[in-house]
């Protein structure tokens, strides 16, 4: 009976003196003098790391020339299907092709990199970018234009992904390393 009234005392008492209202506030108190975790978006950015996969963008060779080959391997190795190239063989330098349309629907992208990673020729690159807000989602169908836009804004960014993943190697041997077409065959005057 004993033990039954000093509980029912101690909930009393817990009650008049607000004991777990303290306790709560012990854990509020406890948090305030620490420093502030959260940034203040957008006028404060993060820091991203190099590996960070953003938006998707295309690389020219350091000449100018369109790396893409058009081989559709992007296409193939995406699992959300997002992606459309449209390619055709150069007239003028037999089995040879180019990509004439390249498209990639960013509201169905997961931003997995599969399509980085199938790449022979590391045309494709993610960059930082990662602001994607719009009033109209037609806008977030990026064409072959805009993502060579993206690649030639953000390249440091997109250099530095290929790197972090080991697509790429820096310095001057990654020159050869590159790949490029052989000389073009030409067609003999025999045929």
């Amino acid at each position: 009976m004993e033990t039954n009234s000093n509980s029912f005392y101690k909930k009393i008492l817990d009650a008049v003196f607000f004991r777990e209202i303290w306790d709560a506030m012990k854990v509020t108190f406890k948090h305030m003098l620490h420093r502030p975790m959260t940034f203040e978006y957008p006028r404060e950015k993060r820091t991203i790391p190099d590996a960070h996969r953003g938006a998707l963008g295309l690389l020219r060779y350091d000449d100018g020339k369109e790396r893409c080959v058009g081989c559709d391997l992007c296409e193939a190795a995406c699992p959300s299907r997002c992606i459309k190239v449209i390619s055709e063989e150069d007239k003028s330098l037999p089995l040879q092709r180019y990509a004439t349309e390249f498209y990639i629907d960013i509201t169905k992208c997961v931003f997995c990199g599969y399509c980085v990673e199938a790449c022979p020729v590391n045309a494709l690159a993610m960059t930082k970018l990662y602001e994607f807000s719009t009033h109209d989602k037609r806008t977030l169908l990026f064409d072959k234009e805009r993502l060579y836009d993206i690649g030639e804004r953000y390249i440091d960014d997109a250099k530095k992904y290929l790197y972090a993943h080991n697509q790429e190697k820096e310095g001057e041997e990654s020159i050869a390393y590159r790949y490029h077409f052989p000389v073009p065959v030409e067609k003999s005057q025999d045929s």
